[in-house]
């Protein structure tokens, strides 16, 4: 319940900040090869050659990242996804097919009353990614 006396924020952006451990500039170069929109808005790399700070876009969606100095002991979690609607079942294939190698699958590639085409899987970095054919393609 919010608290109708405190003034209420209004951000000027809410984006997925994804942190790696080194494999930064891996990840952005996966995701640059497997979708045709993305591009890398802002990068500033540490001294070490890692990726203090990215930004970059995948159809028109925003997204940060950044290598951590520390390990920690957590990575990414399936409980947070990023949903992709492809237009055809060839290209939820493609990008199945490019993000789950040496990655992780939680439903196969196959037809689920919720979608024709589909699979829920984890790219090699752990990040983890639904991918459909959009509604009405």
């Amino acid at each position: 319940m919010t608290d109708d006396t405190q003034p209420r924020v209004v951000p000027r952006a809410v984006e997925p900040q994804l942190m790696f451990t080194g494999d930064a500039a891996a990840a952005l170069d996966l995701y640059a090869g497997v979708f045709g929109d993305t591009a890398v808005e802002s990068q500033v790399n540490a001294d070490d050659g890692t990726i203090a700070f990215a930004s970059f876009r995948i159809g028109g969606a925003r997204f940060r990242v950044i290598d951590s100095p520390p390990v920690h002991e957590f990575t990414f979690t399936p409980a947070i996804s990023f949903a992709v609607d492809c237009s055809t079942p060839e290209d939820v294939d493609r990008v199945v097919e490019a993000l789950s190698a040496d990655g992780q699958v939680f439903m196969e590639l196959g037809s689920y009353p919720f979608n024709d085409r589909y699979a829920w899987i984890a790219d090699r970095f752990g990040v983890s990614w639904q991918v459909g054919v959009a509604s009405g393609a």
